[in-house]
């Protein structure tokens, strides 16, 4: 986040810190019940005596930054510089070498199969069929269904411009997997 810095009003660098600390504590991919949400963020920032204003921006950044809620068009309507740096430091992490790890160490916590020929990516994803646990999927499709789609969700030039090399990793990575998973590389 330290490239959106000099963008951001110093009165609200405690929002994009907040925002960016607590925006995975309530993430369905790690609740147990999916139909019932829960609020650890808003109870941790009261409990901290955050005002309700403060509140409410920080919440506003968490609810919908996430990529099924571009999926459904949430993320890509007019947003404040803050949620720009804080959704694309997180979709920063996401790709690129340590993106990369970061999947493989997802798809093999959810026992995912690495690759199946036999399962294509779904190019254009529904937010429904993005988060259907019973969906057939491999860690491989999650590049081609996700992490590849990121860098053209940049919002900040700082993000556009750090998601290039980061992309072209990925694609470098993915060329060398299907020659070797093919036999030919």
């Amino acid at each position: 986040m330290g490239n959106c810095e000099q963008r951001v009003p110093e009165e609200n660098l405690e929002i994009v810190d907040l925002a960016a600390l607590l925006h995975d504590i309530d993430d369905w991919k790690y609740q147990s019940d999916k139909e019932k949400p829960t609020k650890r963020a808003v109870a941790f920032l009261q409990s901290e005596s955050v005002p309700d204003d403060k509140i409410e921006r920080v919440m506003t950044i968490i609810d919908c930054m996430g990529f099924k809620e571009e999926l459904e068009g949430k993320g890509s309507r007019s947003f404040s510089v803050e949620y720009g740096c804080v959704q694309d430091a997180d979709r920063l992490d996401a790709i690129g070498a340590i993106g990369i790890a970061r999947c493989f160490t997802y798809g093999g916590h959810k026992l995912r199969p690495l690759y199946d020929p036999d399962v294509p990516p779904i190019d254009s994803m529904t937010k429904e069929q993005y988060m259907d646990p019973n969906r057939p999927n491999t860690t491989i499709n999650h590049f081609y269904e996700k992490l590849l789609k990121l860098r053209g969700m940049m919002k900040t030039n700082a993000g556009k411009r750090l998601a290039e090399e980061r992309h072209a990793f990925m694609e470098t990575f993915l060329d060398q997997f299907h020659k070797e998973i093919s036999g030919r590389g």
